[in-house]
């Protein structure tokens, strides 16, 4: 019986009983896959047809309202033609929860579906999906035929994907799961929905995301720093964030997928691990899972290797991904000194191979001074683990030899997959050592552990109601100069150059008596003021700025603003965006008029913390010109960073009213910041 006190998703996730429309007696058949799937479930299961009075000896029934109990979950393998009216006698019938298996092809059935399931308060799993699994229950709702038994674990999964949900389901993986979920359209339960009940699951030791749009992006952020709170690791792999992968997503479910830029910011924000790849996603998935985490202190990894040409290889890698090796301590380095044979040299990655004299003992040796060293986070040995054809077991005997003695970060890592001896893979991975099945997914993996857990920063700013009110009924005007965009900015703490809007050349010349020459003059008719010669930096006195209005006037239009000069410094470029998924953006980038061409940025969620902008900051390619390039002076970098957060809090208080607010250039000087161009553009609704 239905327990009126769950909620709906755990109603469906725990279902009791189920109902399967369209159940069938015909070999091979959808109908047929989803009773196998159901006789080896732990739930109820209610056979519903009407061309059929039984199945295999089950008394078939010909509607869901002919059932002799209410059943929590209806699975509803039928076509679309019949979809709609199904749904709703599941409703009729008080089940709480459905699986939609069908693509639900079209926007109007799509929309109806949801309707329907939403005004009953349903849950619904899809459609276009693959079903779930509650490893902890027994519950298999599955239309396709999968692993049996499921292979017991702490991984949470969820995925919009349903031919990755079976080949991680599949993966022979040193890992198992709790709860593993093929989510497919998402049109009435997302992702957002499933975190929530996952991350209140107590046996749940990680989230495992493959998500192409972000949903309810609000609360899934919530339950991702709930997540964050409670030191269950997620690792997230979007896909469809290339232009041409967001038209696929479109074209294949309807949806509009994030971009790499709104992920990226999301997953900083939330604390997940952000892979790339499945091979990245299943490796990082592989190595958390093993129990084994850093110490406090700890920062980079360490591998040993038997080939000089695969360390180098990995050292290659590894600077790619922005994965440190660590700097080994005097200690480590004495150790391994004595370790090594003549010729081969201590260090970090370390090439062992010599005589080949007691590899057990050697190698062995070798990780343990590497796992001793306080700095180092996580330790691999680095062998390609191929079948030894003379049963050589070393390899995998030194590793164990030193797992034993250790709860340090330890793994394998292979460079081939195809190459790796079962066997020996089974041997490590039944004893609790990870095997890394790739040198580039496997890099990214230890260096995901090596940082973990990511910072986050949940605590709320104070919100000025009265400011965001008054900026908000603001926004609705029509036109935005660079001027009234300064007083916005400066309602919010960012330091901004004294400026004043003219139309006539009476008005520029008062405007320069004010702030006092020399002065730059700028047109108010473009937002690119420089690509149309609209800034005359500079002028110095009335005759030359007489001269220079004239002529943009007559080129641009009346309107300018006549600032103040800023003093020379580093030009950076701050604004908010917004993101048709992940809602305003914090932007900070390489600023002035090559800001499109060297793309040199960075972005995050707001609220950013201070900490946090400064980190924004350090991870531009341009930074060193901000902290002394070449003998340059030092530039206020703690201003700069103030300026992030007043933006942050800009974007806070009026991030739904604005679709673009930029400050570029920011120039940053060793006595400060001053915005010297505003543009600001409000959310036409």
């Amino acid at each position: 019986m239905t327990d009126s006190r769950r909620g709906p998703v755990a109603t469906m996730l725990e279902a009791r009983s189920v109902a399967l429309v369209g159940a069938s007696a015909k070999p091979g058949s959808f109908g047929e896959r989803m009773i196998i799937e159901a006789r080896r479930s732990s739930a109820r299961m209610h056979l519903v047809n009407p061309r059929y009075d039984r199945i295999d000896g089950v008394t078939c029934a010909p509607s869901l309202s002919a059932l002799d109990e209410p059943v929590d979950l209806v699975l509803l393998g039928v076509p679309d033609t019949a979809l709609l009216a199904e749904l709703k006698a599941a409703a009729a019938v008080g089940a709480r929860s459905a699986v939609i298996f069908g693509s639900a092809h079209g926007t109007q059935l799509r929309r109806a579906v949801a309707e329907a399931a939403t005004d009953a308060g349903m849950a619904v799993c899809g459609g276009g999906c693959m079903g779930f699994v509650n490893n902890v229950s027994g519950l298999r709702a599955l239309g396709y035929l999968e692993t049996n038994p499921l292979p017991p674990g702490g991984v949470s999964l969820v995925t919009h994907s349903g031919s990755a949900f079976s080949t991680i389901l599949r993966a022979s993986r040193g890992f198992g799961f709790r709860m593993a979920i093929s989510s497919g359209q998402e049109l009435v339960t997302n992702t957002a929905d499933y975190v929530d009940y996952i991350v209140e699951d107590p046996g749940t030791t990680m989230i495992a995301l493959l998500l192409e749009t972000p949903r309810s992006v609000g609360r899934l952020r919530a339950g991702l720093h709930r997540a964050a709170q409670r030191d269950i690791p997620v690792v997230i792999l979007p896909v469809g964030h290339s232009p041409r992968g967001r038209a696929m997503v479109a074209a294949h479910s309807g949806a509009l997928a994030g971009d790499a830029v709104g992920w990226q910011a999301f997953c900083a924000d939330t604390g997940a691990i952000r892979v790339t790849d499945m091979a990245e996603f299943v490796d990082t998935i592989e190595l958390f899972e093993s129990g084994r985490r850093r110490r406090a202190g700890s920062h980079g990894i360490a591998t040993v290797h038997d080939s000089g040409a695969e360390r180098a290889l990995c050292a290659d890698l590894a600077h790619e991904l922005a994965v440190d090796f660590t700097e080994l301590s005097a200690p480590a380095l004495n150790t391994l000194a004595e370790l090594l044979d003549d010729g081969l040299s201590p260090g970090n990655p370390l090439d062992v191979w010599g005589t080949g004299a007691d590899t057990r003992a050697l190698f062995s040796s070798c990780l343990r001074a590497l796992i001793d060293d306080p700095g180092v986070a996580a330790t691999a040995l680095a062998v390609d683990l191929v079948t030894e054809f003379d049963d050589d077991t070393a390899y995998p005997d030194a590793v164990l030899d030193v797992a034993n003695g250790t709860d340090a970060p330890l793994a394998v890592l292979a460079s081939v997959p195809s190459a790796i001896d079962t066997s020996t893979a089974k041997r490590l991975r039944d004893n609790g050592i990870p095997v890394l099945e790739g040198a580039r997914s496997g890099i990214a993996a230890l260096g995901h552990l090596a940082r973990w857990p990511l910072p986050v920063w949940t605590t709320l700013p104070q919100i000025d109601i009265e400011r965001a009110q008054r900026w908000t009924a603001a926004l609705t005007a029509a036109e935005w100069s660079a001027p009234a965009g300064f007083r916005l900015l400066a309602d919010y703490g960012i330091p901004v150059t004294r400026s004043y809007p003219a139309h006539t050349v009476t008005q520029v010349l008062a405007a320069a008596d004010a702030v006092g020459y020399p002065v730059v003059l700028k047109t108010l008719g473009a937002a690119h003021k420089s690509d149309v010669g609209g800034v005359v930096l500079g002028i110095g006195d009335r005759e030359s700025l007489w001269v220079a209005y004239e002529e943009m006037a007559e080129r641009l239009g009346p309107g300018v603003s006549v600032d103040a000069m800023a003093p020379a410094g580093v030009e950076i470029s701050l604004g908010v965006v917004r993101d048709d998924n992940f809602g305003p953006l914090v932007v900070v980038a390489a600023g002035g008029t090559l800001v499109e061409l060297l793309a040199d940025r960075a972005v995050a969620c707001p609220p950013i913390s201070r900490p946090s902008a400064g980190e924004l900051v350090r991870s531009l390619r341009s930074a060193p010109l901000l902290t002394g390039w070449r003998g340059s002076p030092a530039a206020d970098v703690d201003a700069l960073a103030d300026a992030i957060v007043g933006f942050s809090q800009l974007a806070t208080e009026l991030g739904e009213h604005l679709d673009a607010i930029e400050a570029n250039p920011v120039i940053v000087s060793p006595t400060g910041v001053v915005a010297v161009d505003a543009l600001v553009i409000p959310r036409r609704r």
